[in-house]
């Protein structure tokens, strides 16, 4: 019965100590975002410029991009497209034009 309530202590006293390291890094946190704010406004400011210089290049290059990826798979395919586009004229050829029917 005694070590189980020396267990509850050691647990109790865990769980206080592990509250009040919390706080302690809450309030050190919150101190260095106050003290470290102006630079967190300069990073957001180039960030913003940086998108709006490098924005439309990354969106240039994923546009070739994906033209470049796209024709890669589509060429082995090319083939089958030449000979379903023979195919296609071939029962166009014998087809009757609709105002002879």
């Amino acid at each position: 019965m005694i070590g189980l309530m020396i267990f509850g202590f050691i647990a109790a006293m865990m769980f206080a100590v592990t509250a009040v390291l919390l706080v302690v890094v809450g309030i050190i946190k919150l101190v260095l975002r106050v003290l470290l704010l102006p630079l967190l406004l300069i990073k957001l400011v180039l960030g913003g410029i940086l998108f709006f210089v490098l924005g439309p290049v990354v969106i240039v290059a994923g546009i070739v991009a994906s033209l470049v990826i796209g024709a890669a798979l589509a060429l082995p395919l090319l083939p089958l497209l030449i000979v379903a586009a023979i195919a296609w004229a071939i029962i166009r050829a014998n087809d009757r034009p609709a105002l002879a029917r």
